[in-house]
């Protein structure tokens, strides 16, 4: 089950170590009563809006309802990934995503942030 309130966020930020900051929408995957996975939507810029995944379970459903909602909902162009967790940079390029670079320390003194950026043309789950 999809949801999108803010047990997602309190979820992805723990899981990622992250202070996620307002404004932000979240979808998540909701199981036994539990958040199983969840992407934040922050860093809205007009044409491109950044994302923050955490969890498992994912599913052509919630990949759909993702793309539905930058695509068509926000009008976004693009949505962009940055991380430094290779299994999250698999998974957007598994979705139409490009790796467009590194920001260098950008998570922590050698902590490289991996940039992923996904075309609302490229993207493989649309509806």
């Amino acid at each position: 089950m999809i949801v999108t309130d803010e047990r997602v966020g309190r979820f992805v930020a723990e899981r990622t170590g992250s202070f996620i900051c307002p404004p932000y929408t979240f979808l998540g995957i909701e199981r036994g009563g539990e958040v199983i996975a969840g992407a934040v939507f922050n860093c809205f810029v007009g044409s491109s809006v950044e994302v923050t995944v955490a969890g498992k379970g994912w599913d052509r459903a919630f990949f759909r309802a993702v793309g539905d909602y930058v695509f068509r909902q926000m009008g976004c162009c693009r949505m962009g990934f940055t991380t430094e967790q290779e299994t999250v940079a698999r998974l957007a390029e598994r979705l139409g995503g490009v790796r467009e670079g590194v920001m260098r320390s950008y998570f922590g003194p050698g902590r490289d942030g991996i940039v992923i950026g996904v075309l609302a043309d490229e993207y493989k789950f649309r509806s």
